[in-house]
């Protein structure tokens, strides 16, 4: 950044001892009028000893003229009258003297000592610097790279400079120079180390330019700007140039990123290392990051410059005062010449608001960036430890400089809070010295803020808790109070924040904040058409819930949705089957079918089957399915070959997850069971029933053993019934020798292998085999005996070009409404 003292129109009107022949100060540099000035009346400018450049009025600038050390306030009123052309007395001589360059440093004290200066140090200014160069060494060292402003050579290197970042930013991309860097620290750090010298060479930028032009660069060096580490060059003499000339300096540090760029470009070339590539990015983050012209960034001194205003910040009061009404005439608002006032108008209007509100948020988010700061500052220590101890000093260095990039933004953050409550508390009591009630507002006010600090910085569960990569980072999220509450019964929308239920895969890791993964959340939604179930004695209703942005649209709603799948629609269930059937093609919904039935089977041939068909073709959606279905065979069966069916097959899909458990329990029975036994089958059998039409509120992890749960139900039933007691030889229907299975596997992308992926296989228990899934059982006597096959096919959101999607994967998509990121 380049660094101008800009020139000071205030004055101290304090008085000083008299002096009859008055002297200019040691180092004093009459400039002139400032060149294209946006003031009516053009001031002119004088240079201190230690840089400041003060601003005077054409009066002032005269009588510091004609001060030679010889001349007597007498004398010195003649030489101004001539040149101002009007009457200039002794006494208005000495008071100018006593009353406004003295008090500005310019001349020497009454009793011949030097001034003691009090440059300006505003709050956005450069702090704690520290002077590398002296002027001389300036000179020395920046004069070759004045050659580099050759309009020829300037043209060729911003034209190549615009090529390379359309090429890199739309063409090449950083993905593999980011990945590069990354894996070997090596270049990261060499990368780290380009970018801060750039950062010095921009500054040799500013003086080269400075010297093209016939101006002095003054002092290089380095300090602090906001919070964080920044080099500077004092070009304060650019100000004795034109407009043009200051502009040229102004951006002579931006031309310079430019060279580094398209240099780097070159090496990249010839070494191809992509990891440098990296370096142009960070030059064009540079450029933009100093084109900012909200604070005193190269992007502000060009507006500086073109509007001939040297210093903004100081034109912010007399700005603000002079767009109220009874004010617009003030003679303090009106120097500036209209199209200027206009400029530094919208300017004021746009950067105070922005201003403040930053400071705002500085204030409410400081504990959770300490706290972030902390978190990061541990697990960078640990890793540099680690490389230390193991013998890796690049890691180290890597890593060292990841604590240095988390301390200093803190500890700046924290020096300007604090200097900037110094500062108002400090000119707030100057200003209300001797006036008790404004004093009293003040203090008021005071507590008013200090309270307010309190309620924010006060440790809270979550005040200081570390930010985390779930979070976005609104302004609804740093002020609780601006979120709205949602109405109650309000449709989901993207962006919502509350607790709702959600159902997760079985074995799946449960999400955290700071590793959430895709999940499902389902409205119960009541639908005759969802699902169906069958049997040749009695069956339970089954139930569908869906949510979506168009309720109906699913497969459990009123229109059957278009088959868009490469292979076979599912044929309805038959006589004494049960099937699940969620199909969702339209994109941003949720399908979700549920079908419980138990069937009483007294023939020779027991072939009932038990499907749950989860399938989606779609975008940002989901489909779920699940059927449960109890078979009681009463006396001899010949053959016995039930089917437990469940299959969940995405084709096409973007972002989408498919759900589905089939779960089958088989019971043989010596005869009927008794009245009392019939009674608490039904009673348990209306239990399932209602939670089955309840099963969103019930997370998907929890589902099969509540399943599981209810099949022991059933089998105590049957075991305490007399009239189901097995004959000798028989098998105890409570045995926990009973046989079980359960799968839950992924299934491919149809579209990505090329077929979809639902051949039926047997299923094994814990084997992880491809769903759908089949389990039959045999009874070779009439006495009890039982067969439980839960059959879960879970599958996960898959890009069309991907093969496989696990269920335990939270994946990197994004969710939608009704399959969100749940905490």
């Amino acid at each position: 950044m380049s660094l101008t003292s800009p020139p000071s129109d205030r004055a101290d009107a304090s008085s000083s001892v008299r002096s009859d022949v008055p002297v200019r100060a040691t180092g004093i540099q009459l400039i002139g009028e400032m060149p294209g000035s946006g003031y009516r009346t053009p001031p002119a400018l004088v240079r201190r000893a230690d840089g400041q450049m003060i601003q005077l009025t054409p009066l002032l600038y005269l009588v510091l003229d004609a001060v030679d050390g010889r001349r007597t306030h007498a004398e010195i009123a003649d030489v101004v009258s001539r040149a101002f052309g009007r009457q200039v007395s002794e006494d208005n001589v000495e008071t100018l003297v006593d009353c406004k360059l003295r008090p500005l440093g310019v001349l020497l004290k009454g009793d011949g000592s030097e001034p003691e200066l009090r440059k300006s140090q505003p709050l956005l200014g450069l702090r704690m610097r520290y002077s590398v160069t002296d002027p001389t060494k300036t000179n020395r060292i920046t004069a070759p790279f004045a050659r580099l402003f050759n309009p020829i050579l300037v043209t060729g290197v911003v034209a190549a400079f615009c090529w390379i970042t359309w090429w890199l930013l739309l063409d090449k991309g950083l993905a593999s120079a980011t990945h590069e860097a990354f894996t070997r620290p090596g270049l990261l750090l060499l990368v780290f180390a380009v970018t801060v010298l750039s950062a010095g060479f921009h500054e040799f930028g500013h003086a080269a330019a400075a010297r093209r032009g016939g101006a002095t660069p003054g002092v290089m060096g380095m300090g602090l700007y906001l919070f964080w580490p920044a080099f500077y060059t004092d070009v304060t003499d650019s100000y004795r140039l034109g407009r043009a000339g200051r502009i040229r300096t102004d951006l002579g540090g931006l031309y310079f990123n430019a060279i580094v760029a398209v240099g780097i470009v070159g090496v990249w070339l010839a070494s191809g290392y992509d990891a440098l590539l990296l370096v142009v990015a960070t030059q064009v983050l540079q450029m933009l990051h100093q084109l900012t012209p909200m604070v005193r960034f190269d992007g502000y001194h060009v507006l500086a410059d073109l509007t001939g205003v040297p210093d903004l910040y100081h034109r912010i009061k007399p700005t603000l005062v002079g767009a109220l009404p009874w004010r617009w005439r003030d003679p303090e608002a009106t120097v500036l010449k209209p199209w200027a006032r206009v400029v530094v108008t919208a300017w004021v209007l746009l950067v105070v608001p922005m201003l403040a509100f930053s400071l705002f948020m500085m204030v409410v988010t400081f504990p959770r960036v300490v706290a972030t700061a902390w978190v990061g500052l541990q697990a960078q220590w640990a890793v540099a430890s680690a490389s230390l101890t193991g013998g890796d000093p690049v890691t180290f260095g890597a890593r060292c400089v990841a604590i240095l990039a988390l301390v200093v933004p803190i500890l700046g953050m924290g020096y300007i809070l604090t200097r900037l409550v110094r500062q108002v508390t400090t000119s707030t009591w100057r200003a209300t010295a001797g006036r008790p009630a404004r004093r009293a507002l003040a203090v008021v006010t005071a507590a008013a803020v200090v309270a307010g600090l309190g309620w924010a910085w006060w440790p809270h569960p979550d005040t200081y808790r570390p930010i985390a990569a779930w979070e976005r980072g609104t302004l609804a999220d740093a002020l609780p109070l601006a979120r709205p509450a949602p109405a109650a019964g309000a449709a989901l929308a993207v962006g919502q924040q509350g607790r709702m239920q959600t159902v997760w895969p079985s074995g799946s890791p449960v999400p955290t904040r700071d590793h959430p993964g895709l999940a499902m959340v389902m409205v119960p939604h009541q639908s005759g058409a969802s699902g169906s179930a069958s049997g040749t004695a009695a069956g339970a209703p089954a139930a569908g819930f869906e949510q979506g942005t168009d309720p109906g649209a699913g497969a459990s709603g009123g229109g059957a949705p278009s088959w868009v799948f490469p292979f076979d629609q599912p044929l309805p269930p038959g006589e004494g089957d049960t099937q699940a059937l969620a199909v969702n093609t339209t994109d941003d919904m949720v399908t979700y079918d549920v079908a419980f039935a138990i069937v009483w089977a007294d023939g020779d041939t027991v072939n009932n089957t038990n499907e749950a068909y989860a399938i989606a073709s779609c975008t940002n959606c989901a489909a779920v399915a699940v059927a449960f279905q109890v078979v009681m065979i009463v006396g001899d069966a010949d053959v016995v070959v039930p089917e437990n069916v469940s299959a969940a097959v995405n084709y096409n899909c973007v972002q989408c997850l498919t759900y589905a458990l089939a779960t089958q329990l088989v019971v043989t029975l010596d005869g009927p069971l008794s009245d009392a036994g019939m009674a608490q089958l039904a009673d348990l059998w209306a239990e399932i029933a209602e939670f089955g039409s309840h099963l969103a509120d019930i997370p998907l992890a929890d589902l099969q053993d509540a399943l599981a749960g209810y099949e022991q139900q059933i089998l105590d039933i049957v075991a305490a019934d007399p009239a189901a007691v097995p004959a000798p030889g028989g098998t105890d229907p409570s045995d926990p020798g009973a046989t079980g299975s359960a799968s839950a596997s992924p299934t491919s992308d149809p579209e990505a292998s090329g077929s979809p992926t639902s051949t039926p296989t047997p299923v094994v228990p814990d084997s992880g085999s491809t769903a759908p899934s089949a389990s039959p059982s045999e009874s070779a006597s009439g006495s009890p005996t039982t067969t439980a096959s839960p059959s879960a096919s879970p599958t996960e959101p898959a890009q069309p070009s991907a093969s496989t999607a696990s269920p335990s994967s939270s994946g990197s998509t994004t969710p939608a409404p009704g399959v969100s990121s749940s905490p």
